[in-house]
């Protein structure tokens, strides 16, 4: 019992939002930098907040927490902290996976020396990353645990990718896709459904020879869809983008710890969920890509199409008894929301369908980013301001 008291994964959780810093008055992005957010930030939230790559893009991390409603007390202030501080200097916040119709030319690098080696490796293909994720990091702390289970959670990724996706347009273009943050970064190497790992050893084989090749300088180079992080004794989740309510990002992120939580449950009893090859994964990424929650995802048990919605119920039901353990429930629950109202793309898409206009699909998304924020809090908020 003490053996698997030790390797029994913790399943906390941190999660990770990139934000777009908007004009309030061309509704294009802009640069952040000369406003110091990123510095002020830092001031009211320590290291929750981060530059990225483009001069455009804030970061912000939770802390470690011990279960979803931490995630949402730390997401909702940090949230409504950054919105505040940005309008006090001029800028708005939106959530989008990508911006409706900003040039990436035209976008300046921070001044970071890791960013300078990714874009004098990479060139055009970094350069041209202007997109914006959510990453979501559970804890397994043993790492063959960790690997193993990372092989069967490689299933449900594009699952989650169809409920996350927010980025139907591009460079003023609708692109046809929910998701066109995926085919941005997948220009990057080292992208996408990871292979099959047989053991920790293999996979540590496998960062060990890029390594010694001179094709990385270190594991958090390889930007699969799902990693064991290198630093952090976690799994963490690369595929979504980043929604733009608050509720959308804690009802993810409990999916994620839920998963997680289901399959070391199948592992500890010497069971796993079926490993499909990374070529059939990758026919339903493109799927959840391009039609979202409208889709058909394949199930390759049966060997048939099925509608993304309903395969999503399926996993409801699958984790259903791992969330009354952890707690989730609420949080959980508000995935029916999202696929009543449709996810971040869809709601754009309305928008754009309605108004012809992409700078008001732009003030739809600051206001969804906001959403909610300010209710519970205004009276801390009006003391502040």
């Amino acid at each position: 019992m003490s053996e698997l008291n030790r390797t029994r994964p913790s399943l906390n959780i941190g999660v990770e939002e990139e934000y777009q810093t908007i004009d309030p008055r061309t509704r294009d992005l802009r640069s952040h930098i000369q406003a110091e957010i990123v510095q002020k930030g830092k001031t009211l939230l320590a290291e929750r907040v981060k530059p990225e790559m483009h001069q455009s893009v804030i970061e912000i991390g939770t802390g470690v927490c011990q279960n979803i409603q931490e995630v949402k007390e730390e997401i909702v202030s940090i949230r409504r902290q950054m919105v505040t501080l940005a309008k006090e200097n001029g800028l708005r916040l939106a959530a989008g996976g990508t911006h409706p119709f900003a040039r990436w030319n035209e976008q300046e690098i921070y001044p970071d020396d890791r960013y300078r080696v990714i874009v004098e490796d990479l060139k055009m293909v970094a350069r041209a990353n202007l997109i914006f994720g959510l990453h979501v990091h559970i804890g397994v702390e043993d790492r063959e645990t960790a690997i193993q289970i990372m092989n069967g959670a490689r299933y449900f990724l594009p699952h989650i990718l169809a409920l996350s996706t927010n980025s139907p347009f591009w460079l003023g273009m609708e692109t046809g896709l929910r998701s066109y943050r995926c085919k941005v970064f997948d220009k990057f190497p080292r992208t996408n459904i990871p292979d099959l790992y047989a053991s920790w050893s293999a996979f540590e084989n496998y960062v060990n020879l890029l390594i010694h090749t001179n094709c990385i300088d270190n594991a958090k180079k390889i930007w699969w869809d799902i990693r064991p992080h290198p630093h952090f004794p976690t799994l963490e989740f690369r595929i979504c983008d980043i929604p733009m309510r608050v509720e959308e990002t804690i009802a993810i992120a409990a999916l994620c710890q839920a998963v997680i939580g289901k399959l070391y449950q199948l592992h500890e009893r010497n069971l796993s969920f079926r490993h499909y090859s990374r070529a059939l994964i990758m026919e339903n990424k493109w799927r959840a890509a391009r039609y979202g929650l409208d889709g058909k995802l394949i199930d390759f048990g049966k060997q048939t199409e099925v509608p993304v919605r309903d395969l999503i119920h399926e996993i409801l039901e699958f984790v259903s008894d791992v969330v009354d353990e952890l707690g989730s429930g609420e949080e959980i629950a508000y995935i029916e929301r999202i696929l009543e109202e449709g996810s971040g793309a869809d709601r754009q898409l309305r928008v754009f369908s309605e108004t012809g206009d992409l700078h008001r699909v732009v003030d739809y998304m600051i206001e969804e980013t906001e959403a909610g924020l300010f209710e519970p809090a205004q009276s801390s908020t009006a003391e502040r301001g």
